[in-house]
């Protein structure tokens, strides 16, 4: 599935992927993450807006995402 778009924020984003969402990481960033396959996933991101550009930082479980150790990791 290949999707298209020229997003200029997380509002934007949302009107193609309501579900996405907002972190930040130990490293003071922020990082976009999207449920994947009805819940059971989540697709953490890096969307440089400005670059119109996304980059795939990790691909994690539900439990994996809950434990919430990824955002030291980032």
């Amino acid at each position: 599935m290949v999707f298209s778009g020229s997003w200029r924020n997380l509002v934007e984003t949302r009107r193609m992927f309501p579900h996405a969402d907002q972190a930040k990481v130990k490293s003071g960033k922020t990082v976009t993450i999207f449920n994947v396959c009805g819940n059971n996933f989540r697709l953490i991101t890096a969307i440089h807006y400005d670059r119109q550009k996304v980059f795939v930082l990790n691909f994690l479980t539900h439990a994996e995402y809950s434990r919430n150790a990824w955002k030291n990791r980032l």
